[in-house]
């Protein structure tokens, strides 16, 4: 593994605010403050003039703004290829936003720590192919060279195991592995994932979530409560206004973290002259959300039953996430696990903890230490092996030989440990066929057009009057690290062809280097 020159730091990039961090000298894994020496830099972008940039502005500021130069949320749209925005006469992508916010963390860390060569960054565990890659390109266009991209529970048992002392060589041993639920609510998405552990193992056991359910859909729930109650008093809906929309937006977020501290929060509405002030109790909160909530219940009960263990198994349920800060999270928690959730990690830093740890595990296996407590810290850490599982189907795009419909036959299921590798023989469908095309998918729903397409790969010039049902074998292997080599092979005649998947995106390395190019000439405060 290569590294650059500089530090290396790990970065939580979240949907509503993000974190780079560094272990220190002592190999604690710290938290670095921005300029205003706040630990979270709101992952909010303000499109100004001339380029020119404002990363996580005062949210009233931001409100105050014409919605079409604020830019929030952008996590959500990372590795939409449809997704574009104009600025200075330019089109930009999520990956290009997201890198102004990496940006943004690098300039301020470089104040404190110098130059920052090298980065590891968190994502969902499960975002999909594409969205992986959209933020390893977001990283390079910041000017990082991006070693590695970790799966956000993963950082955060890290944490957690770090936190306990159970981290590394030095670490207690245990006599029997340990199992952590880690329950991720961040601002935009959602992860449940179980995890065992030693000191010196931590291995995926599965996990499963939803890269549209946050913090946010609370807010937005809350502002429809209050939108549709100064209606029903007044005859206008807000919501027509975007700019109504974007300054109760942070109403919305301000009065959610006053319900999680106290009963109720009372809410001044503005709109076109008219006001009305509506009080909100918690109860009323609860209720409004309480479909959302159980969602993220349902998905923690199918993702324990998933690891093949049952709740009073577990050793400990961490809770990652600023949403999980609300009351009724902890409360549902306790009633789906039997325990209460360990309450000792910060929910805002702890992914971006992990990820510096990560960084620091790799560095202790590939990169020389120039001193005697980084030679301890890189014994301590370089004994930490981990292992993952896929968190998407990897299919093939088969013909149901009763319906005659294409369906997506599933080769390596959701939740399989990686490396995996399976084999399998189709057959082929037509006498005399001339070729054979694998299309690999990602995805498990059965529908194909449900997936997402990653290659194909296709055998031609296969033996003339070759006879319909003639078998042909399909390898797909998935390692470690996230590449997926596909072979298909037919077996009467030998022929094979094969494909390696590398992480796909939108953006070609042309335009990575012209964005990288263009947001060096962008000013960023």
């Amino acid at each position: 593994m290569e590294f650059h020159e500089g530090q290396t730091v790990g970065i939580d990039l979240g949907t509503t605010f993000s974190t780079i961090a560094q272990l220190d000298e002592n190999g604690a894994p710290m938290a670095l403050p921005n300029e205003d020496d706040e630990e979270e830099t709101p992952s909010l972008v303000l499109l100004t003039e001339d380029r020119h940039v404002v990363i996580g502005p005062n949210r009233m500021r931001a409100a105050m703004e014409d919605p079409d130069n604020v830019v929030e949320r952008i996590k959500r749209r990372m590795g939409d290829a449809t997704y574009r925005r104009t600025f200075d006469g330019r089109e930009i992508t999520p990956e290009f936003l997201s890198a102004l916010i990496l940006k943004k963390l690098r300039q301020d860390a470089e104040k404190r720590i110098g130059k920052i060569g090298n980065a590891v960054i968190t994502v969902p565990y499960y975002f999909n192919d594409a969205r992986r890659k959209a933020t390893e390109d977001a990283g390079r266009i910041a000017g990082f060279h991006v070693i590695d991209i970790i799966n956000e529970p993963t950082a955060a048992t890290l944490t957690y195991a770090w936190h306990r002392g159970e981290l590394g060589a030095s670490g207690p041993t245990f006599d029997n592995p340990r199992l952590a639920l880690v329950f991720d609510l961040g601002g935009g998405t959602f992860d449940a994932t179980v995890v065992q552990y030693t000191p010196t193992h931590f291995r995926v056991l599965a996990t499963d979530g939803d890269v549209e359910l946050g913090g946010v859909d609370w807010n937005d729930r809350l502002l429809d409560y209050l939108a549709d109650e100064f209606k029903a008093k007044h005859g206008m809906d807000l919501r027509e206004s975007r700019q109504a929309v974007h300054t109760l937006r942070n109403d919305c977020d301000e009065a959610k973290l006053e319900l999680s501290r106290q009963s109720e929060a009372k809410l001044t509405v503005r709109y076109h002259g008219k006001a009305s002030t509506i009080a909100v109790t918690r109860d009323q909160f609860e209720s409004m959300t309480a479909d959302l909530l159980q969602r993220t219940a349902d998905t923690t009960e199918l993702v324990i039953e998933q690891a093949g263990i049952s709740a009073h198994e577990l050793d400990a349920v961490v809770m990652v996430g600023g949403s999980t800060l609300m009351p009724q999270v902890p409360r549902m928690l306790e009633r789906v696990t039997g325990q209460k959730p360990y309450a000792g990690l910060s929910p805002y830093t702890s992914v971006a903890q992990g990820a510096a740890i990560h960084a620091a595990i790799l560095e202790a296996k590939h990169r020389p230490s120039h001193s005697e407590m980084a030679d301890k810290i890189r014994k301590m850490l370089a004994s930490v092996k981990q292992e993952n599982v896929n968190s998407h189907g990897l299919g093939v795009v088969a013909t149901n030989p009763r319906s005659g419909k294409e369906v997506n036959h599933v080769m390596i299921r959701r939740n399989t440990p990686l490396p995996a590798e399976v084999t399998q023989t189709f057959r082929t469908r037509k006498n005399g066929q001339s070729r054979v095309s694998v299309q690999v998918i990602e995805g498990d729903a059965p529908d194909p057009v449900a997936c997402s397409l990653l290659g194909k790969c296709r055998i031609t010039d296969l033996p003339s009057k070759l006879p319909k049902g003639s078998p042909v074998e399909v390898t797909y292997a998935f390692d470690a690290s996230g590449r997926i080599s596909v072979t298909a092979r037919d077996k009467t005649s030998g022929r094979e062809a094969a494909i390696q998947i590398e992480r796909r995106g939108g953006l070609s390395e042309q335009q990575i280097d012209a964005f990288s190019t263009l947001a060096n000439e962008y000013t960023v405060e």
